[in-house]
Protein backbone atom coordinates (compact mmCIF):
# COMPACT_ATOMS: atom_id res chain seq x y z
CA UNK A 1 0.00 0.00 0.00
CA UNK A 2 1.32 3.41 -0.97
CA UNK A 3 1.98 5.66 1.99
CA UNK A 4 0.15 8.95 2.34
CA UNK A 5 3.46 10.86 2.31
CA UNK A 6 4.20 9.40 -1.13
CA UNK A 7 0.70 10.12 -2.43
CA UNK A 8 1.12 13.74 -1.36
CA UNK A 9 4.53 14.15 -2.97
CA UNK A 10 4.31 17.45 -4.91
CA UNK A 11 4.02 17.16 -8.68
CA UNK A 12 4.69 20.86 -9.17
CA UNK A 13 6.09 23.78 -7.18
CA UNK A 14 2.57 25.03 -6.37
CA UNK A 15 2.09 21.88 -4.28
CA UNK A 16 5.13 22.53 -2.06
CA UNK A 17 4.33 23.43 1.53
CA UNK A 18 6.20 26.53 2.72
CA UNK A 19 9.61 27.59 1.32
CA UNK A 20 8.11 30.69 -0.29
CA UNK A 21 11.57 32.30 -0.38
CA UNK A 22 12.57 29.71 -3.00
CA UNK A 23 9.38 28.63 -4.78
CA UNK A 24 7.11 31.65 -4.31
CA UNK A 25 6.15 34.05 -7.06
CA UNK A 26 9.20 35.59 -8.75
CA UNK A 27 11.60 33.60 -6.50
CA UNK A 28 14.71 31.88 -7.77
CA UNK A 29 13.62 28.25 -8.15
CA UNK A 30 10.24 29.31 -9.52
CA UNK A 31 11.90 31.50 -12.13
CA UNK A 32 14.39 28.81 -13.13
CA UNK A 33 11.59 26.33 -13.73
CA UNK A 34 9.49 28.86 -15.64
CA UNK A 35 12.52 29.67 -17.80
CA UNK A 36 13.02 25.93 -18.40
CA UNK A 37 16.57 26.09 -17.03
CA UNK A 38 18.14 24.31 -14.08
CA UNK A 39 21.62 24.37 -12.58
CA UNK A 40 23.32 21.97 -10.20
CA UNK A 41 22.47 22.87 -6.64
CA UNK A 42 22.26 21.74 -3.04
CA UNK A 43 19.06 21.92 -1.01
CA UNK A 44 19.77 21.76 2.68
CA UNK A 45 17.71 21.96 5.83
CA UNK A 46 16.15 19.90 8.59
CA UNK A 47 14.32 16.61 7.88
CA UNK A 48 10.76 16.73 6.60
CA UNK A 49 10.69 20.34 5.38
CA UNK A 50 10.56 19.75 1.63
CA UNK A 51 14.00 19.06 0.13
CA UNK A 52 12.99 15.91 -1.75
CA UNK A 53 9.57 17.36 -2.56
CA UNK A 54 11.10 20.41 -4.23
CA UNK A 55 13.55 18.23 -6.18
CA UNK A 56 10.75 16.02 -7.53
CA UNK A 57 8.57 19.04 -8.32
CA UNK A 58 11.43 20.55 -10.35
CA UNK A 59 12.05 17.44 -12.47
CA UNK A 60 8.32 16.97 -13.06
CA UNK A 61 7.82 20.55 -14.21
CA UNK A 62 10.95 20.53 -16.40
CA UNK A 63 9.93 17.13 -17.80
CA UNK A 64 13.56 16.02 -17.89
CA UNK A 65 14.81 12.46 -17.28
CA UNK A 66 16.16 11.94 -13.77
CA UNK A 67 17.53 9.35 -11.42
CA UNK A 68 17.55 9.21 -7.63
CA UNK A 69 20.74 8.14 -5.87
CA UNK A 70 21.88 7.93 -2.26
CA UNK A 71 25.51 8.91 -1.68
CA UNK A 72 25.90 6.18 0.94
CA UNK A 73 23.79 3.29 -0.36
CA UNK A 74 24.55 3.41 -4.08
CA UNK A 75 27.97 2.12 -5.10
CA UNK A 76 30.36 3.23 -7.82
CA UNK A 77 28.85 0.93 -10.43
CA UNK A 78 25.45 2.60 -9.89
CA UNK A 79 27.11 5.92 -10.61
CA UNK A 80 28.70 4.48 -13.78
CA UNK A 81 25.26 3.40 -15.01
CA UNK A 82 23.83 6.86 -14.37
CA UNK A 83 26.67 8.49 -16.31
CA UNK A 84 26.12 6.19 -19.31
CA UNK A 85 22.41 6.97 -19.18
CA UNK A 86 23.20 10.70 -19.12
CA UNK A 87 25.34 10.28 -22.24
CA UNK A 88 22.42 8.62 -24.02
CA UNK A 89 19.84 11.19 -22.83
CA UNK A 90 22.00 14.24 -23.45
CA UNK A 91 21.10 15.72 -20.04
CA UNK A 92 20.12 13.88 -16.88
CA UNK A 93 19.07 15.28 -13.51
CA UNK A 94 20.52 13.30 -10.62
CA UNK A 95 18.83 13.80 -7.26
CA UNK A 96 21.47 12.87 -4.69
CA UNK A 97 20.31 12.20 -1.13
CA UNK A 98 22.81 12.58 1.72
CA UNK A 99 25.23 14.36 -0.58
CA UNK A 100 27.43 15.27 2.41
CA UNK A 101 28.43 11.58 2.53
CA UNK A 102 29.67 11.50 -1.06
CA UNK A 103 33.19 10.05 -0.98
CA UNK A 104 36.11 11.27 -3.10
CA UNK A 105 35.94 8.44 -5.67
CA UNK A 106 32.30 9.18 -6.46
CA UNK A 107 32.97 12.92 -6.52
CA UNK A 108 35.83 12.49 -8.98
CA UNK A 109 33.55 10.38 -11.14
CA UNK A 110 30.77 12.98 -11.27
CA UNK A 111 32.68 16.26 -11.40
CA UNK A 112 33.57 16.31 -15.12
CA UNK A 113 29.94 15.64 -16.09
CA UNK A 114 28.63 18.28 -13.71
CA UNK A 115 31.06 20.78 -15.20
CA UNK A 116 30.08 20.06 -18.83
CA UNK A 117 26.36 20.07 -17.97
CA UNK A 118 25.71 16.44 -18.91
CA UNK A 119 24.53 15.87 -15.32
CA UNK A 120 22.49 18.39 -13.35
CA UNK A 121 22.99 17.44 -9.73
CA UNK A 122 20.41 18.31 -7.08
CA UNK A 123 21.99 17.41 -3.75
CA UNK A 124 19.92 16.92 -0.61
CA UNK A 125 21.33 17.16 2.89
CA UNK A 126 20.45 17.94 6.50
CA UNK A 127 24.06 18.97 7.12
CA UNK A 128 25.48 22.43 6.58
CA UNK A 129 27.20 22.12 3.17
CA UNK A 130 29.72 24.82 4.07
CA UNK A 131 31.05 22.51 6.78
CA UNK A 132 30.36 19.00 5.54
CA UNK A 133 30.69 18.98 1.76
CA UNK A 134 34.02 18.84 -0.05
CA UNK A 135 34.91 22.29 -1.47
CA UNK A 136 35.67 20.75 -4.89
CA UNK A 137 32.05 19.77 -5.42
CA UNK A 138 30.53 22.57 -3.33
CA UNK A 139 32.12 25.22 -5.56
CA UNK A 140 30.30 23.80 -8.58
CA UNK A 141 26.84 23.84 -7.02
CA UNK A 142 24.53 26.65 -5.94
CA UNK A 143 23.43 26.31 -2.33
CA UNK A 144 19.84 26.92 -1.24
CA UNK A 145 18.82 26.73 2.40
CA UNK A 146 15.29 25.64 3.25
CA UNK A 147 13.58 27.33 6.18
CA UNK A 148 11.76 25.61 9.02
CA UNK A 149 8.05 25.15 8.42
CA UNK A 150 5.70 27.18 10.57
CA UNK A 151 2.79 25.70 12.52
CA UNK A 152 0.47 27.31 9.97
CA UNK A 153 2.36 25.71 7.05
CA UNK A 154 2.00 22.25 8.55
CA UNK A 155 -1.70 22.68 9.41
CA UNK A 156 -2.31 23.85 5.84
CA UNK A 157 -0.52 20.76 4.50
CA UNK A 158 -2.44 18.46 6.85
CA UNK A 159 -5.75 19.84 5.59
CA UNK A 160 -4.69 18.96 2.05
CA UNK A 161 -3.74 15.49 3.26
CA UNK A 162 -7.16 15.01 4.84
CA UNK A 163 -8.69 15.34 1.37
CA UNK A 164 -6.98 12.05 0.46
CA UNK A 165 -8.45 10.15 3.43
CA UNK A 166 -12.05 9.06 2.96
CA UNK A 167 -14.57 9.80 5.72
CA UNK A 168 -11.91 11.26 8.02
CA UNK A 169 -13.24 13.17 11.03
CA UNK A 170 -10.79 15.57 12.65
CA UNK A 171 -11.09 19.03 14.15
CA UNK A 172 -8.72 22.00 13.99
CA UNK A 173 -7.54 21.39 17.56
CA UNK A 174 -6.32 17.90 16.64
CA UNK A 175 -4.67 19.16 13.46
CA UNK A 176 -2.83 21.78 15.50
CA UNK A 177 -1.73 19.12 18.00
CA UNK A 178 -0.25 17.01 15.18
CA UNK A 179 1.60 20.07 13.88
CA UNK A 180 2.95 20.87 17.33
CA UNK A 181 4.30 17.39 18.12
CA UNK A 182 5.90 17.15 14.67
CA UNK A 183 8.20 20.07 15.59
CA UNK A 184 8.42 21.38 12.02
CA UNK A 185 8.79 17.96 10.33
CA UNK A 186 5.93 17.73 7.81
CA UNK A 187 6.72 14.12 6.93
CA UNK A 188 6.41 13.21 10.62
CA UNK A 189 3.09 15.08 10.78
CA UNK A 190 1.72 13.20 7.74
CA UNK A 191 2.81 9.85 9.17
CA UNK A 192 1.07 10.58 12.49
CA UNK A 193 -2.10 11.63 10.67
CA UNK A 194 -2.13 8.44 8.61
CA UNK A 195 -1.48 6.11 11.55
CA UNK A 196 -4.17 7.78 13.65
CA UNK A 197 -6.62 7.55 10.73
CA UNK A 198 -6.23 3.81 10.40
CA UNK A 199 -6.03 3.11 14.14
CA UNK A 200 -9.19 5.04 15.10
CA UNK A 201 -12.74 3.76 15.08
CA UNK A 202 -14.75 5.12 12.16
CA UNK A 203 -11.68 7.21 11.20
CA UNK A 204 -12.51 9.77 13.89
CA UNK A 205 -9.26 11.31 15.13
CA UNK A 206 -9.14 12.89 18.58
CA UNK A 207 -6.32 14.30 20.68
CA UNK A 208 -6.61 11.31 23.04
CA UNK A 209 -5.95 8.96 20.13
CA UNK A 210 -3.05 11.10 18.98
CA UNK A 211 -1.53 11.10 22.47
CA UNK A 212 -1.82 7.31 22.65
CA UNK A 213 0.23 7.11 19.46
CA UNK A 214 2.70 9.91 20.10
CA UNK A 215 2.75 12.11 23.18
CA UNK A 216 6.38 13.08 22.78
CA UNK A 217 7.29 15.93 20.43
CA UNK A 218 9.69 15.13 17.62
CA UNK A 219 12.64 17.49 17.35
CA UNK A 220 15.69 17.47 15.13
CA UNK A 221 18.62 16.34 17.21
CA UNK A 222 21.17 13.93 15.80
CA UNK A 223 24.18 13.61 18.10
CA UNK A 224 26.46 13.03 15.13
CA UNK A 225 25.15 15.74 12.82
CA UNK A 226 24.75 19.51 12.61
CA UNK A 227 21.46 19.62 14.51
CA UNK A 228 23.27 18.58 17.66
CA UNK A 229 25.83 21.35 17.37
CA UNK A 230 23.13 23.87 16.56
CA UNK A 231 21.40 23.07 19.86
CA UNK A 232 24.70 23.25 21.76
CA UNK A 233 25.46 26.59 20.10
CA UNK A 234 22.01 27.92 20.98
CA UNK A 235 22.50 26.67 24.56
CA UNK A 236 25.75 28.60 25.01
CA UNK A 237 24.51 31.71 23.23
CA UNK A 238 21.38 31.82 25.37
CA UNK A 239 23.49 31.72 28.54
CA UNK A 240 25.92 34.28 27.12
CA UNK A 241 22.92 36.46 26.24
CA UNK A 242 21.61 36.21 29.84
CA UNK A 243 18.32 34.53 28.83
CA UNK A 244 17.58 31.88 31.50
CA UNK A 245 14.37 30.73 29.80
CA UNK A 246 16.04 29.98 26.48
CA UNK A 247 18.99 28.39 28.29
CA UNK A 248 16.69 26.01 30.18
CA UNK A 249 14.83 25.21 26.95
CA UNK A 250 18.00 24.10 25.15
CA UNK A 251 19.18 22.29 28.27
CA UNK A 252 15.91 20.33 28.18
CA UNK A 253 16.50 19.42 24.53
CA UNK A 254 19.98 18.14 25.33
CA UNK A 255 18.68 16.18 28.32
CA UNK A 256 15.88 14.70 26.23
CA UNK A 257 18.51 13.57 23.71
CA UNK A 258 20.34 11.89 26.60
CA UNK A 259 23.52 13.82 25.91
CA UNK A 260 24.82 14.61 29.39
CA UNK A 261 28.48 14.56 28.36
CA UNK A 262 28.00 17.45 25.92
CA UNK A 263 26.09 19.39 28.59
CA UNK A 264 28.94 18.93 31.06
CA UNK A 265 31.62 19.98 28.59
CA UNK A 266 29.72 22.99 27.31
CA UNK A 267 28.80 24.27 30.79
CA UNK A 268 32.43 23.97 31.86
CA UNK A 269 33.53 26.04 28.87
CA UNK A 270 30.80 28.64 29.46
CA UNK A 271 31.81 29.11 33.10
CA UNK A 272 35.28 30.26 32.04
CA UNK A 273 34.67 31.70 28.57
CA UNK A 274 31.52 33.73 29.13
CA UNK A 275 31.15 34.21 32.90
CA UNK A 276 34.86 34.24 33.58
CA UNK A 277 36.28 36.96 35.81
CA UNK A 278 32.86 38.49 36.44
CA UNK A 279 31.88 35.58 38.68
CA UNK A 280 34.79 33.13 39.07
CA UNK A 281 32.87 31.10 41.64
CA UNK A 282 30.80 29.66 38.78
CA UNK A 283 33.63 27.34 37.70
CA UNK A 284 33.57 25.32 40.95
CA UNK A 285 29.76 25.56 41.06
CA UNK A 286 29.50 24.01 37.61
CA UNK A 287 31.81 21.18 38.64
CA UNK A 288 29.73 20.60 41.78
CA UNK A 289 26.53 20.47 39.71
CA UNK A 290 28.14 18.00 37.27
CA UNK A 291 29.23 15.82 40.20
CA UNK A 292 25.71 15.91 41.67
CA UNK A 293 24.16 15.05 38.29
CA UNK A 294 26.52 12.10 37.89
CA UNK A 295 25.79 10.96 41.44
CA UNK A 296 21.99 10.92 41.15
CA UNK A 297 21.65 10.17 37.42
CA UNK A 298 18.61 10.89 35.28
CA UNK A 299 15.85 11.94 35.75
CA UNK A 300 17.01 13.72 38.94
CA UNK A 301 20.16 15.00 37.22
CA UNK A 302 18.00 17.59 35.51
CA UNK A 303 17.58 19.46 38.83
CA UNK A 304 21.20 20.45 39.64
CA UNK A 305 21.82 21.05 35.93
CA UNK A 306 18.85 23.39 35.64
CA UNK A 307 19.89 25.28 38.76
CA UNK A 308 23.44 25.91 37.62
CA UNK A 309 22.34 26.78 34.06
CA UNK A 310 19.93 29.40 35.40
CA UNK A 311 22.70 30.85 37.57
CA UNK A 312 25.08 30.91 34.61
CA UNK A 313 22.51 32.81 32.56
CA UNK A 314 21.78 35.26 35.39
CA UNK A 315 25.44 35.88 36.26
CA UNK A 316 27.41 38.94 35.16
CA UNK A 317 29.50 38.20 32.08
CA UNK A 318 33.14 38.76 31.18
CA UNK A 319 35.26 37.40 28.34
CA UNK A 320 38.42 39.19 29.50
CA UNK A 321 40.26 35.92 30.25
CA UNK A 322 39.67 34.31 26.87
CA UNK A 323 40.49 37.59 25.12
CA UNK A 324 43.77 37.83 27.05
CA UNK A 325 44.95 34.30 26.30
CA UNK A 326 43.91 34.52 22.63
CA UNK A 327 45.87 37.76 22.22
CA UNK A 328 48.92 36.15 23.83
CA UNK A 329 48.61 33.04 21.64
CA UNK A 330 48.28 35.22 18.56
CA UNK A 331 51.55 36.98 19.43
CA UNK A 332 53.34 33.68 19.95
CA UNK A 333 52.02 32.15 16.73
CA UNK A 334 53.00 35.22 14.74
CA UNK A 335 56.52 35.24 16.19
CA UNK A 336 56.00 38.33 18.33
CA UNK A 337 57.80 37.00 21.40
CA UNK A 338 61.44 37.58 22.38
CA UNK A 339 63.80 36.21 25.00
CA UNK A 340 62.85 35.81 28.64
CA UNK A 341 64.42 38.74 30.58
CA UNK A 342 67.71 37.65 32.15
CA UNK A 343 66.79 38.69 35.71
CA UNK A 344 63.80 36.31 35.88
CA UNK A 345 65.64 33.29 34.55
CA UNK A 346 66.49 30.49 36.99
CA UNK A 347 68.77 31.39 39.92
CA UNK A 348 69.58 34.87 38.71
CA UNK A 349 70.90 37.09 41.55
CA UNK A 350 69.30 40.20 40.03
CA UNK A 351 65.78 38.82 40.49
CA UNK A 352 63.73 40.82 43.01
CA UNK A 353 61.65 38.50 45.21
CA UNK A 354 58.25 40.31 45.57
CA UNK A 355 57.54 38.87 49.05
CA UNK A 356 60.53 40.75 50.39
CA UNK A 357 58.84 44.06 49.55
CA UNK A 358 55.89 46.00 50.89
CA UNK A 359 52.53 44.60 49.76
CA UNK A 360 54.50 41.78 48.11
CA UNK A 361 55.08 43.98 45.10
CA UNK A 362 58.15 45.40 43.41
CA UNK A 363 58.50 46.92 39.96
CA UNK A 364 60.51 44.87 37.50
CA UNK A 365 60.17 43.77 33.90
CA UNK A 366 58.64 40.36 33.21
CA UNK A 367 57.81 40.45 29.50
CA UNK A 368 60.51 40.21 26.79
CA UNK A 369 62.06 43.51 25.68
CA UNK A 370 60.27 43.78 22.32
CA UNK A 371 56.81 43.39 23.90
CA UNK A 372 57.53 44.80 27.35
CA UNK A 373 54.58 47.21 27.15
CA UNK A 374 52.12 44.69 25.69
CA UNK A 375 48.77 44.56 27.48
CA UNK A 376 46.74 41.37 27.16
CA UNK A 377 44.29 41.59 30.02
CA UNK A 378 41.69 44.32 29.74
CA UNK A 379 39.18 44.22 32.53
CA UNK A 380 35.45 44.36 31.99
CA UNK A 381 33.21 46.61 34.06
CA UNK A 382 31.81 44.26 36.70
CA UNK A 383 31.96 44.09 40.49
CA UNK A 384 34.57 41.37 40.82
CA UNK A 385 37.01 42.67 38.20
CA UNK A 386 36.58 46.22 39.48
CA UNK A 387 37.50 45.09 42.99
CA UNK A 388 40.53 43.16 41.72
CA UNK A 389 41.64 46.15 39.68
CA UNK A 390 41.26 48.46 42.67
CA UNK A 391 43.36 46.13 44.82
CA UNK A 392 45.98 45.84 42.09
CA UNK A 393 46.24 49.61 41.70
CA UNK A 394 46.49 50.20 45.45
CA UNK A 395 49.17 47.52 45.76
CA UNK A 396 51.26 49.23 43.08
CA UNK A 397 50.64 52.77 44.39
CA UNK A 398 51.59 51.88 47.98
CA UNK A 399 54.71 49.88 47.20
Amino acid sequence: MELLADILRPKKLDDVIGQEHLVGDNKILRNLVENKKMFSCILYGKPGIGKTSIAYAIVNELNLPYRFLNATINNKSDFDIVIEEAKMEGTLIVIMDEIHRLNKDKQDLLLPYIENGLIILIGLTTSNPYNRINPAIRSRLQIFELHELSLEDIVKGLKKACEKLEKIVIDDKSLKYIAQVSSGDFRSAINLLEISYYSSKNHKITIDILKDINSKPVFFHDKNEDGHYEVLSAFQKSIRGSDPDAAVHYLARLIEAGDLDSIYRRMSVIAYEDIGMANPAMGPKVMAAIHAAELVGLPEARIPLAQVVIELAMSPKSNSAIMAIDEALNDIRSGNTGNVPTHIKNHNPNYKYPHNYKNSYVEQQYLPDNIKNRKYYNKKNNKYENSLNKFHEEMRDNK
